[in-house]
């Protein structure tokens, strides 16, 4: 019998065959399912079938099922124990890349440009779709198909784009000062919507949904910021103490000084020793109540607390409590706030153009506007005709030197694809996968450079999209963006009102719209790693049932008493599930070497290996999409220049 909660929030409805897998995979196994539910775990479903279609997939995506076993069994020991002797296919290539997102993409763009258009490259990623953490998430509602972005965000970095990386964007014909001209940046303020915080009951004594009169930095500060009477507002409704309130506005108004009498430098040298935490307890001498209110403020940048962010990048994030220490801003940052372009499914879109330009048969179209409604021809991307081809579902588990690394003149690339091990041999290739799975696959390397590599601690993630009938919800409550600490999904948005071409952005809140939600499952009071390694784990083990359930059960709540039924109103919902999410970015609180000196570890990491090239983001230790092109240029320029 269904739990009368869960008929309520919609659990009930009919779900669809994706849904059904992704809801149970991971608790029961795929072993347990039947065939005709394996379909999209690559037993069924073919590549170069017209219905293959990933984009579309509702569910659980990200790290989907079918995409991490194998190489959780290399990891693990037992995959060449079950997996037989490898199929030699024959096939040979100018160059294979380990990875399909964006650097994997861009290393066969640069090494095509460099080795001519006749150039044969093979690209192999362990998902049902290209990209990497850069997807697509498509959902139609009604007449409408909306789109959202599923990892990767925007054309954006906290510093500017190099010449090589602006160079790209520019080849792919995206034109980044045209970005005004796209997005309606007034619309949810002229809705009468801000942002806003939201209590909850267990914490506060009741659900209460407050604007919230502070600025804040990150993806939904390009909302414009409530009035002067939203501190009047937020004063007579936030369900704080009295000192709670006077200490939250204090914190964002006050300009005071508090490290008086030292010189930027030193100023800026002892925040990067103290945690925002303590900057906020010991400096400020706010009360733990803000501090509690504060702990998953950071969250979407830095995929952690308060307490485990330096005082220093909080400044330079823009949180508060800086206002009046009269710190000289980072060198060239204007350059970079203004380098921004949002496609309506993030940077998914650069993957696209990307593969159009490899395979202009896979994406119609002849620009970066009507790429956006192209649909892609999954059965174009491998072709045997093709100079590059690209093969999803295919998990590399090997990687060697036909011989000795200084003087073979191959490299032999073993991937498992449907339960079966196929080998291919390369001249060259880019290893643009997660440097922690490189010592795994390329036990060759030297034991130094695997240490090395075995530091690139991932961050997880969880970006849930979820499609609804309306956002006359949003509406009648005045908010488009929501913070929500001690809520599942700590944040909450109105997709980015983004208009390209022939996609239209919903303009009233009548129309079909896209929230998005982020989860970072960390856990406060131990060391960043271990906070990563620990909310890996969660994600890893939480059902898509499990994901379901919380996000219909805080819409239901925070949305509720504007009218919204999350069994009526939600039209799909898609979990982009990062277990391994973003490039971990050195801190001066947790790597010594930052203040210190000395080499970085993805500088040992990185290092070529006879034929052998490593690209990602890991590669850089930043998490930015110009970071993983500029390390694809640098991978492709170590094989060439060495042939």
């Amino acid at each position: 019998m269904h739990d009368p909660a869960d008929r309520e929030l919609g659990m009930s409805r009919k779900i669809t065959r994706r849904d059904f897998l992704n809801g149970v995979a991971i608790t029961v196994g795929a072993s347990a399912l039947p065939r005709e539910l394996l379909a999209w775990q690559g037993e069924d479903v073919a590549q170069d079938s017209p219905n293959y279609y990933p984009p579309a997939l509702t569910g659980l995506r990200g790290s989907h099922p079918g995409s991490f076993e194998a190489a959780h069994s290399v990891r693990d020991g037992s995959f060449w124990d079950e997996a037989g002797k490898p199929v030699d296919t024959g096939e040979k290539y100018d160059l294979v890349v380990v990875g399909g997102g964006i650097s994997g993409l861009a290393a066969a763009h640069f090494y095509r440009k460099a080795a001519g258009d006749k150039a044969r490259i093979l690209i192999l990623d362990n998902h049902d779709d290209f990209g990497g953490h850069a997807k697509r998430n498509e959902f139609r509602v009604g007449d409408r198909t909306l789109q959202c972005f599923g990892g990767t965000y925007s054309i954006e970095s906290p510093l500017p784009y190099s010449a090589v990386a602006k160079g790209l964007i520019q080849e792919l014909g995206i034109d980044v000062p045209s970005f005004s001209k796209y997005a309606s940046e007034n619309l949810y303020h002229s809705q009468g919507l801000y942002p806003s915080i939201f209590f909850d009951k267990a914490t506060y004594g009741s659900d209460k949904l407050v604007i919230n009169p502070a600025p804040h930095p990150g993806i939904e500060s390009r909302d414009l910021q409530p009035g002067p009477d939203a501190w009047k507002k937020f004063l007579a409704e936030a369900p704080l103490s009295e000192q709670g309130k006077r200490d939250f506005q204090r914190l964002h108004q006050d300009k005071k000084d508090y490290l008086p009498g030292l010189s930027d430098k030193e100023k800026k040298a002892k925040l990067a020793r103290i945690s925002y935490a303590q900057f906020l307890t010991e400096m400020i001498k706010v009360n733990e109540e803000i501090v509690h209110l504060l702990q998953e403020m950071p969250h979407p940048l830095f995929a952690a607390g308060p307490e485990a962010v330096a005082a220093h990048d909080a400044w330079e994030a823009g949180y508060g409590g800086f206002q009046g220490m009269n710190l000289e801003p980072v060198a060239d940052s204007e350059e970079a706030e203004q380098y921004f372009f949002h496609f309506p499914d993030g940077n998914a879109s650069i993957a696209r153009l990307l593969v159009r330009k490899l395979i202009p048969a896979a994406i119609p179209g002849t620009s970066a506007v009507d790429e956006v409604t192209a649909r892609a021809d999954y059965s174009r991307l491998d072709e045997a005709a093709s100079s590059v081809r690209v093969r999803l579902q295919s998990t590399v588990v090997r990687v060697k030197h036909a011989g000795d690394a200084a003087s073979a003149r191959e490299v032999e690339i073993t991937y498992a694809r449907a339960g079966k091990a196929y080998t291919i041999r390369a001249a060259h290739c880019v290893l643009a996968c997660w440097h922690v799975m490189i010592p795994y696959l390329c036990e060759e390397l030297p034991e130094k450079q695997k240490e090395a590599l075995s530091d690139a601690e991932k961050v997880p993630l969880l970006y849930t999209n979820v499609a609804i009938r309306n956002w006359t919800s949003f509406k009648k409550l005045g908010a488009s963006w929501i913070y929500a600490p001690g809520c599942y999904y700590g944040h909450l948005n109105l997709d980015v009102p983004v208009s390209l071409g022939s996609y239209k952005f919903a303009r009233t809140p009548d129309e079909p719209i896209v929230v998005h939600m982020v989860r970072t499952p960390c856990r406060p009071g131990l060391p960043v790693r271990r906070q990563y390694r620990a909310g890996r784990t969660e994600l890893f083990t939480s059902s898509y049932q499990t994901l379901e359930r919380n996000t219909r059960e805080q819409l239901g709540r925070i949305l509720g008493p504007g009218g919204f039924d999350p069994a009526r109103d939600i039209a799909a919902i898609t979990a982009n599930r990062w277990p391994h999410g973003y490039a971990y970015e050195y801190s001066s609180l947790w790597d010594k070497f930052v203040l210190e000196g000395g080499e970085k570890p993805c500088e040992v990491a990185r290092k070529p290996f006879g034929r052998i090239a490593i690209a990602n983001s890991d590669a850089g230790a930043y998490a930015y999409t110009d970071c993983a092109i500029d390390q694809a240029y640098r991978a492709v320029g170590e094989l060439v220049g060495s042939s």
